[in-house]
């Protein structure tokens, strides 16, 4: 079987690259969300409400955009006379989604456990979410180290890196532009 295919002992470097983009724009994207609401002092409410509709909305657009991305790089490949790897384009699009829907929902478990009458004081809400987006970005960092040669740690401190620096201006920027508008 060609190299660029998915074989059954081998990992497909395309679907780890799709993983890691829409884990880490998942994670990132949906706790700017999270981040911007609380920074410019708006209610839970709205936390989940745009944060829900992001994470599908975006990671629908990640996924089908990767989809689309994937296609044109074939054809172009096939275009330039190239072998071509026949597998379908669209897994790189669907674990895109997938990775960027289940990474993308850790931001907004502590919204979600507060609404669902769990023991949570509401007003702790937002910490928690910074905690469960150190954690995820750190541990998707770590897990595809398991693909690579880097070391665990340096991988999830590198992707937390990536992440605190658009988290920490989503934050900055929900806050200016609330004051800019009230």
């Amino acid at each position: 079987m060609k190299q660029c295919c998915l074989m059954s002992h081998h990992f497909n470097p395309k679907l780890l690259k799709a993983a890691v983009y829409g884990a880490n724009d998942g994670i990132v994207t949906t706790f700017a969300v999270v981040a911007g609401v609380a920074g410019a002092g708006l209610s839970a409410n709205i936390v989940l409400v745009m944060g829900i509709a992001n994470m599908i909305a975006d990671g629908l657009a990640m996924g089908l955009g990767d989809f689309l991305g994937e296609r044109s790089e074939r054809e172009m490949e096939a275009g330039l006379h190239r072998k071509v790897c026949k597998d379908a384009v669209w897994k790189s699009g669907l674990v895109t989604f997938i990775a960027f829907v289940i990474a993308g929902s850790l931001p907004l478990l502590p919204y979600c456990v507060y609404y669902a009458g769990l023991p949570i004081v509401e007003a702790s809400q937002f910490n928690f979410s910074i905690l469960s987006t150190i954690g995820a970005l750190f541990l998707v960092g770590s897990l595809r180290t398991t693909f690579t040669k880097q070391s665990w740690w340096k991988g999830g401190l590198e992707m937390l890196a990536v992440g605190t620096i658009a988290a920490g201006a989503a934050y900055l920027l929900g806050g200016w532009v609330e004051s800019m508008i009230v």
